[in-house]
C-alpha cells in the first residue's frame, strides 16, 4: 500500500512538469523568433504571416487539438491552435514559456456600436478590435 502511495505521488508530481524541449507537433524553427508582446507591430498592416513566436502560456482552453493562450503583452493574448488534429497539450502546460511556429492572423471584429456605422450620426466611425489567431504547426517548451 505504502508503495502504490509513493508511486501516485511520483506520477503526480512528474506529470506536473513539462521538460524543456518538449515538443508537439514538429520542432519550431528559432530563425527570425518573435516576442509574443511584439508581434501585432511586427505584423503592421498584414493580416495573416508565417512566423516563429516565443511567449507564455496563460491558459489551455482545450487539451484536444491543443487550444490555449499566449500572454501578448498589455493584456491581450494570442489565441492558439494546432492546424493538424489529433495533438494534444496537457493542461500542465500554462505558465511555461514556449516557442511556436505557424501562421499568426488578425481577426478584425467590430465593436458593439457597429449599428451606427454608415448613418451619418456622431457615431459613424467603428473602432474594431483586433484579435491574433495563431495556427500552430510545432510548438516546444522553452521553460
Amino acid at each position: 500500500m505504502l508503495s502504490f502511495l509513493l508511486l501516485l505521488t511520483v506520477t503526480s508530481l512528474s506529470a506536473q512538469h513539462l521538460a524543456h524541449g518538449t515538443v508537439y507537433g514538429r520542432k519550431p524553427s528559432r530563425i527570425g523568433l518573435i516576442q509574443a508582446d511584439k508581434l501585432e507591430t511586427f505584423m503592421g498592416k498584414r493580416i495573416r504571416i508565417s512566423v516563429t513566436v516565443a511567449g507564455r502560456v496563460t491558459l489551455v482552453t482545450k487539451v484536444k487539438g491543443g487550444w490555449f493562450d499566449v500572454d501578448a503583452g498589455h493584456g491581450k493574448i494570442i489565441t492558439a491552435h494546432f492546424s493538424r488534429e489529433g495533438i494534444n497539450v496537457p493542461l500542465t502546460l500554462k505558465n511555461h514559456y514556449i516557442v511556436m511556429e505557424g501562421i499568426a492572423q488578425k481577426q478584425i471584429i467590430a465593436d458593439d456600436e457597429q449599428h451606427y456605422a454608415g448613418g451619418g450620426s456622431k457615431h459613424d466611425r467603428i473602432s474594431p478590435k483586433q484579435l491574433i489567431m495563431f495556427e500552430v504547426k510545432g510548438l516546444a517548451v522553452d521553460k
